[in-house]
């Protein structure tokens, strides 16, 4: 999954290197003042965003979230053997299978027969042409029931991309279910599917993705009553030109603010349960995931953690980290598969997007929705973190007066030591950027401002206004 040029997914998305003391954190410091940091760096003539614009200047729009949630939204796609439900949230089920088809999992060996039915939606047209997309949805998935995700677009030079498969997604992994899973090695020469991003593969030549549509099938056991159902789903598409350094922003929350967001470290769960990700010591994006699903009030129920160890602290930890589980990227690190876990919690709403600057986190602050943001950065470029990281997920709970950014960080010995402040040039500097130089020198790539955004599927007024102006709806 290593694209030339760039940080391999799994690095990107791999979890922070540890505290202090872990020997891979003792490199990166080691090492960190041989390389340019970001701030230096001089990026080639022509690049797109080289330069850094002005920090009053208005900021191109870089990327576009669209989805479909609303009754309207599902009564608009193209359905076959499905039917939309209305209700306090509208949603899709199996009304009549097309049929059955044979799936062998590639995780377990096991063939069986399900059902099917499929909902495609309308043909979207991006404001935004893209480089990149991600597909995020949110659904339930009883035992025996699962559903595939697929994209196809169209380039702006008019031919079109085969249907790829963004995920297969079950929220449960017992033996009556599959495995959930991304799939390699998809492409058709112009563009990729990366775990769980669409990518241009030259994105220098100016083809982008212009239109997309969003597949969904949902499978059953033959003969079986139950079904999925589906929520939410929706792309967000990116065109995020290179950069080293981004524009700076201005403060716009003068009294500042905190939410209240409980605070978990994966360090003390380091060693436990290997199978998943090598353990806790990986396990940023599912320690970020479950500090704001219980933000918004949702716990996993003592029979969902009857499994775990009752030894261990924080049990609801591993459980996050064995619901995200990519079985084919081998980690707990696919951002769609973190949204998707999230919904599974009681009205509560996941979407993966990107953000353009740290105003808009503000504006989601302000009206009481944390931010969980993804970044890579060396030692010497965020001071008080004590580490330095090729990928690694926070969660954004609050900003001081001073505009500078409260996070979660649970890249931290213990539960106590997991709020940190860190200065909001560096921070969004860290979060925005498309392109650094890592402890060797080597020019690699960042992530653009990806973020995961967990909202009830009620939301207030005023977070209904600031997620609306998100492209969020």
């Amino acid at each position: 999954m290593t694209r030339s040029g760039s940080t391999p997914r799994r690095s990107v998305l791999a979890a922070a290197l540890g505290v202090a003391g872990a020997a891979a954190v003792t490199t990166t410091a080691a090492t960190a003042g041989t390389a340019r940091p970001a701030a230096a760096a001089t990026p080639s003539s022509g690049t797109p965003g080289a330069a850094a614009a002005s920090a009053g200047s208005k900021a191109a729009r870089v990327a576009e979230y669209h989805g479909w949630s609303g009754h309207a939204d599902w009564l608009a796609g193209a359905a076959k053997g499905v039917r939309a439900e209305g209700g306090a949230r509208p949603g899709i089920v199996i009304s009549r299978p097309l049929g059955s088809v044979d799936y062998t999992d590639p995780h377990t060996g096991t063939k069986a027969a399900w059902e099917y039915a499929t909902w495609t939606s309308p043909v979207r047209t991006l404001s935004v042409p893209a480089t990149e997309a991600i597909v995020s949805w949110n659904a339930r998935t009883p035992a025996g029931t699962w559903i595939q995700i697929e994209l196809k677009g169209t380039y702006t030079d008019g031919s079109a991309t085969p249907w790829y498969v963004m995920g297969r997604w079950a929220s449960d992994d017992g033996a009556s279910s599959i495995r959930r899973t991304s799939v390699d090695d998809q492409s058709d020469d112009k563009s990729s599917v990366w775990t769980d991003t669409f990518s241009i593969d030259d994105p220098a030549s100016g083809l982008r993705l212009a239109k997309y549509q969003v597949r969904l099938t949902l499978y059953r056991k033959p003969g079986s009553k139950l079904t999925p159902t589906v929520w939410r789903v929706g792309a967000m598409g990116s065109d995020v030109p290179d950069r080293f350094e981004v524009p700076a922003s201005t403060p716009s929350l003068p009294k500042g603010r905190e939410l209240g967001v409980p605070r978990y470290s994966q360090e003390i769960h380091k060693g436990q349960y290997p199978e998943y990700d090598n353990g806790g010591e990986a396990w940023c994006s599912p320690t970020s995931s479950q500090m704001i699903i219980e933000y918004w009030g949702r716990k996993p129920s003592a029979a969902d953690l009857s499994w775990v160890n009752p030894d261990y602290a924080d049990p609801q930890v591993c459980h996050a980290a064995r619901g995200t589980f990519d079985y084919q990227y081998d980690g707990c690190g696919n951002w769609p598969f973190n949204a998707a876990y999230a919904a599974t919690y009681r009205d509560l709403q996941g979407v993966v997007t990107r953000l353009g600057s740290l105003t808009d986190a503000e504006k989601l602050i302000g009206a009481g929705i944390p931010v969980i943001t993804s970044q890579s950065f060396l030692k010497t470029e965020l001071d008080g973190a004590g580490y330095g990281t090729s990928g690694h997920l926070m969660t954004v709970i609050g900003f001081t007066t001073d505009g500078d950014v409260i996070a979660n960080d649970p890249a931290s010995p213990s539960n106590d030591a997991v709020r940190h402040i860190y200065k909001r040039r560096q921070w969004e500097n860290i979060w925005l950027r498309t392109k650094r130089y890592n402890a060797d020198g080597k020019v690699v790539s960042g992530t653009g401002g990806v973020c995961y955004l967990y909202f009830p599927a009620n939301p207030s007024s005023a977070q209904r206004r600031v997620l609306g102006e998100l492209g969020i709806r």
